[in-house]
């Protein structure tokens, strides 16, 4: 299994921002995808996921209403488009896949692979 994060980078507060997400290796048919970040000194958490229809879609508080993931089942992509960027947003940010998309949001889910993840940093 496969999954290569791309797209991060410094913005400044405010700005947007597109990470992509590549999976390969395996079938994804049928799994939901998610987002996560872990800031510097912190433990990985949720962000964002989507359903594999795209249909439903369940964000964490903290980036609601500024943040959207879509995607690209004939790609094995997931997408995560992020505005209003605030420092606080300051993470590498990671993707994963589940065949539950309950489980994605789970405090301290782990699965076995992940990707190196893209760096975002934003500035005040």
């Amino acid at each position: 299994v496969q999954l290569v994060e791309s797209g991060g980078g410094l913005v400044q507060a405010g700005g947007s921002l597109r990470l992509s997400c590549a999976a390969s290796g395996r079938t994804f048919r049928g799994y939901a995808m998610g987002w996560f970040r872990q800031a510097p000194g912190k433990a990985r958490e949720f962000a964002a996921a989507i359903s594999w229809s795209g249909g439903t879609t369940y964000y964490a508080d903290s980036v609601k209403g500024r943040f959207t993931i879509s995607r690209d089942n004939a790609k094995n992509t997931v997408y995560l488009q992020m505005n209003s960027l605030k420092p606080g947003d300051t993470a590498v940010y990671y993707c994963n896949a589940d065949p539950s998309m309950g489980r994605l949001s789970l405090p301290g889910v782990e699965y076995d692979y992940w990707g190196q993840g893209t760096q975002v940093t934003v500035s005040s």
